[in-house]
């Protein structure tokens, strides 16, 4: 992508808002989730029902795409084929993480998650919050998200300064 990169100034902008768009949705649902978003095995301790999980069962991959879209947008690169391309990888993928990750909840939770599923869509948000007893007591930790997000904030910074550069000298 980087090497292909042309960016412009409406695509450095449009593309920026998306990606930040996708990190503020990754960041809400880390407030939610918590550190669990870090580790490499599937786990669980309960359901996620609030914030953005009342709307959607994976705001973290939502988010990643979003960001991912975006700096795709800023760099302007083999326009439209790598978005398309890369869309398709990352569908792809997150539909095979997410199909364990299910598999791992209905096993541990039963019932209750299976309510979750058939009220909150995979991929694409439902308008109306999703009501559930359990977030009375899901609340959002904003300083532990800022700390599991501190990668993917040095990440993208370091793509965007590079896509700035390269706008720059373009």
């Amino acid at each position: 992508m980087l090497w292909y990169a042309d960016p412009t100034t409406q695509t450095f902008f449009v593309g920026g808002i998306v990606a930040v768009a996708g990190e503020l949705v990754r960041y809400w649902g880390v407030a939610y989730a918590g550190g669990l978003t870090r580790v490499t095995t599937v786990g669980a301790p309960e359901i996620v029902v609030a914030g953005p999980y009342a709307y959607v069962r994976n705001p973290l991959y939502i988010g990643n795409m979003l960001m991912y879209l975006g700096i795709g947008i800023m760099a302007n690169a083999l326009m439209p084929w790598l978005p398309l391309v890369a869309g398709a990888y990352f569908a792809f993928q997150y539909s095979m993480i997410v199909s364990l990750e299910e598999e791992f909840l209905e096993k541990e939770f039963g019932a209750a998650f299976l309510e979750f599923k058939k009220n909150v869509p995979r991929f694409l948000p439902r308008l109306v919050q999703y009501e559930s007893q359990a977030q009375e007591h899901q609340k959002p930790d904003w300083s532990t998200a800022v700390r599991s997000e501190r990668r993917t904030l040095q990440a993208l910074g370091s793509v965007t300064v590079v896509l700035l550069v390269l706008w720059v000298a373009g």
